[in-house]
């Protein structure tokens, strides 16, 4: 089963503790924002550890762990 990681750019502040825990999976802006704001993508064989550990470092609760039927949707 495919799972996705969505990151809401209107919630998103800026903090940087998703890239920081995900290294391999997210990446920071020029403002330090995270870089994938406002994107929802398939998260790659073996990041799935480290994409749960960004959604739950996430004081805005901006990023979501969605199934592929949800992202679909």
């Amino acid at each position: 089963m495919s799972v996705f990681i969505s990151i809401d750019g209107d919630k998103c502040m800026g903090h940087g503790r998703c890239y920081s825990v995900a290294p391999d999976l997210l990446s920071d802006d020029e403002q330090g924002y995270v870089a994938q704001c406002g994107q929802t993508f398939e998260i790659p064989e073996g990041l799935l550890e480290q994409a749960q550990e960004a959604a739950d470092a996430c004081p805005e609760g901006a990023i979501s762990l969605l199934d592929h039927a949800r992202a679909d949707a």
